[in-house]
């Protein structure tokens, strides 16, 4: 049974919505903890609506912590409830994608993911098996889940950018190499990559930065 996700928005600058950024949050957080990011890149984005969705589980003992999905060394879930919480967390994903595109009138190149952490592992991941291509992929501070079944599974190579931070104690940074290289054997040519130097698991000012000329020019701004 799919989820209803809440999410909050900040509208565009220009008070008309010629594209969208979805922010999907890391565990234990909520969209609210990267609509901030609106600020900063909405004056470079003024046709830009920014949304920002809750994860579908709340995190136990984590008062407006959610969760995509379990994550069996922080919380003791097993490897199937993971596996299932993901399962479901793309599903309610999807849906809510949908429903954005058809509610905002907007085609599937004028939006952008922008994932931190778990929400760059669930942005990867859906980007990849949706029909039809988003503009681009931010991907920090996460990791590709499932490589091995990404040649089998892809439907569309949408242009990626992986950031992450060089000091990261949470995501180790080799995820992003190996992202690269996973990425790239399942037929990715539009892969790009930066690091973030002396920065742990955050996002330091270069990164969005350089997030922002992506994004820029992947919805051809």
């Amino acid at each position: 049974m799919t989820r209803v996700l809440n999410s909050e928005r900040r509208e565009p600058v220009s008070g008309e919505t010629r594209s969208v950024v979805v922010f999907l949050h890391g565990y234990g957080a909520n969209g609210a903890d990267l609509l901030g990011l609106a600020d900063p890149l909405g004056e470079h984005l003024p046709d830009t609506l920014f949304i920002a969705p809750d994860a579908p589980e709340s995190v136990a003992g984590m008062p407006n912590g959610y969760q995509w999905f379990p994550i069996p060394w922080i919380d003791g879930s097993s490897e199937e409830e993971a596996a299932r919480g993901m399962a479901q967390a793309v599903s309610d994903l999807n849906l809510f994608l949908d429903a954005l595109m058809v509610d905002e009138d907007v085609l599937p190149e004028q939006v952008v993911l922008l994932g931190f952490s778990q929400g760059t592992m669930m942005a990867l991941h859906v980007a990849a098996r949706r029909e039809d291509e988003v503009a681009g992929v931010v991907a920090f501070s996460g990791r590709l889940l499932a490589p091995e079944t990404l040649k089998d599974e892809v439907v569309s190579r949408p242009p990626i950018l992986l950031i992450h931070g060089d000091q990261d104690d949470v995501v180790p940074p080799q995820s992003l190499p190996e992202a690269a290289e996973a990425l790239q054997e399942a037929g990715w040519t539009d892969v790009y990559a930066h690091i973030m130097k002396g920065t742990a698991h955050g996002i330091a000012p270069d990164g969005l930065s350089v997030a922002l000329a992506f994004m820029r020019d992947k919805l051809g701004l």
